[in-house]
């Protein structure tokens, strides 16, 4: 019953963010709350996302952020210096901060989900 129950937020978390393999970080994990799952998954640092390619991480970052601002300000933010920034960070740091922000904006969701799973388990 357990799996069927975390099935149902993977399933909700696949289909909104992509990326992030969340099966693999809570498909055999215990939660009931949001807050479980999001320590897991960054525990587990899910939401740490490697663009690698040069030309992936221009696409990505054209698509993203055409005039770099935002990844260049979670580069400053991290502490990265000028001489430490390639787009394959810019692209990775930026594509990181996404999934993390879809994941916040899913909470009501994902609290349904939970609320759903709970009282389905109680009948």
């Amino acid at each position: 019953m357990k799996t069927q129950n975390n099935q149902a937020v993977i399933t909700l978390l696949e289909s909104n963010i992509e990326n992030v393999d969340f099966a693999a970080f809570l498909f055999d994990a215990e939660f009931t709350t949001f807050e479980e799952i999001r320590d897991i998954l960054e525990d587990n640092a899910a939401f740490n996302i490697d663009v690698i390619y040069y030309s992936e991480a221009v696409k990505f970052l054209m698509r993203h952020d055409n005039s770099l601002r935002q990844s260049l300000d979670l580069a400053s933010d991290l502490g990265y210096e000028i001489k430490d920034i390639n787009s394959e960070l810019l692209a990775s740091l930026l594509a990181s901060e996404i999934a993390r922000n879809d994941f916040y904006e899913l909470k009501n969701k994902i609290n349904n989900v939970l609320i759903d799973i709970e009282q389905e388990a109680s009948y």
